[in-house]
């Protein structure tokens, strides 16, 4: 059976199906989750809480956001998406939707990872099932090659069918800081490309990051899962009961309008703010992690976006004398810089940000100086 053909069936079978037929069409479907509730503020001064880095076309001319919807546009092989974002961002979630059938969730606070996947999987089971797969992703990563990202998931749907939580790791270019890493086991029997999980290794240190990268048996977490409805629902209950009983009470309590649902904030008021690795990944003894070449990136930081960039940014509004390996960025303030090396400089309305290549990972440490809110 080829990747999503029950979809492609559904969609363009003009025959009526009953109701078992239909539901059972639909579970084997992959469903993208999107999740949109992060506030990218590693790309301070640009990206802030109000208008986060998703929302903004740092690659392209295309919102990081869009350009992940669209990614996963293709019905024959996709469902319509389940987005889950902040409330504060409903304008700017339905602008950049604009066109795209999906459905959404307004989380009413930010708890993490692991509740805005509870919820989302909960909402999948009532239209799909527990069968159903859900395709989690960040909403604010790169990708440049599509079709390679695609064919990691088809690697991955058998395990993620059988009841594995799978995993997607990117082969390390550079010993990352601020990437996690995934140790890879053997490959799963009878499952070609998808391998067993040893062990998760957190932000290393760079001396382990050089040391982990050089082994070649660890893979950059690039924060996408795969797997079943039911699957991650039961590992949620197991590893992160509070968390899976908070969701549950927010999705039963929650007002819905249409393709748009508001989870109960009384009952995510407590929910406990974790993320879906260290709640669930790093306990679970079904996780598996599919090796892939996307062309990924999670422009988590400037040093990032620099790394892509070509040189400097906005010419008309920077003049650089004498300057080696520095990035510039502004959106009207001019930049006039001589003589420095290894420098970031990004401008933004009245907000100014300087910091060494190298240490812009570091960047919520400013933020947290200046009092302002780090997400």
């Amino acid at each position: 059976m080829e990747f999503g053909e029950e979809c492609q069936h559904v969609a363009v079978d003009g025959e009526r199906l009953t109701a078992i037929e239909l539901r059972t069409s639909i579970s084997a479907c992959i469903i993208p989750v999107v999740l949109s509730g992060g506030g990218g503020s590693r790309l301070w001064p640009v990206s802030t809480n109000e208008k986060p880095k998703q929302f903004l076309p740092l690659n392209g001319s295309h919102t990081l956001f869009r350009g992940t919807v669209e990614r996963v546009s293709d019905r024959s092989r996709f469902a319509a998406p389940i987005i889950v974002g902040s409330a504060l961002h409903e304008e700017l979630l339905e602008r950049d939707l604009a066109g795209i059938e999906a459905q959404l969730i307004f989380e009413p606070c930010a708890k993490n990872t692991a509740a805005a996947i509870a919820m989302a999987a909960l909402m999948a089971r009532e239209g799909h099932g527990e069968d159903a797969l859900l395709l989690v992703m960040p909403s604010d990563h790169v990708i440049d090659d599509s079709k390679a990202f695609c064919d990691a998931v088809v690697k991955g749907e058998a395990a993620a069918r059988a009841g594995r939580l799978v995993a997607f790791g990117v082969r390390p270019t550079a010993p990352e800081t601020g990437y996690g890493y995934i140790r890879l086991g053997r490959e799963i029997p009878g499952i070609q490309g998808v391998m067993d999980v040893a062990n998760f290794v957190e932000k290393p240190s760079l001396e382990v990051a050089k040391a982990i990268v050089g082994d070649g048996e660890h893979l950059w977490n690039a924060g996408i899962f795969l797997f079943r409805v039911g699957t991650v629902l039961e590992e949620l209950r197991e590893f992160a009961p509070e968390i899976a009983r908070a969701a549950e009470g927010a999705i039963a309590s929650g007002a819905r309008k249409g393709d748009h649902f508001w989870p109960d904030s009384a009952a995510m008021a407590g929910c406990p703010d974790k993320s879906f690795d260290y709640a669930v990944m790093e306990h679970s003894r079904r996780v598996a992690v599919v090796p892939m070449s996307p062309g990924w990136s999670d422009l988590g930081s400037w040093d990032s976006i620099a790394d892509m960039a070509d040189g400097q940014m906005d010419a008309d509004f920077v003049t650089t004398v004498d300057c080696d390996d520095c990035y510039v960025r502004t959106d009207g303030l001019r930049i006039s810089a001589l003589g420095v090396r290894d420098l970031i400089i990004v401008a933004s309305g009245q907000r100014l940000l300087i910091v060494p290549r190298g240490r812009s990972q570091e960047v919520k440490r400013l933020l947290s100086a200046m009092g302002a809110p780090a997400t």
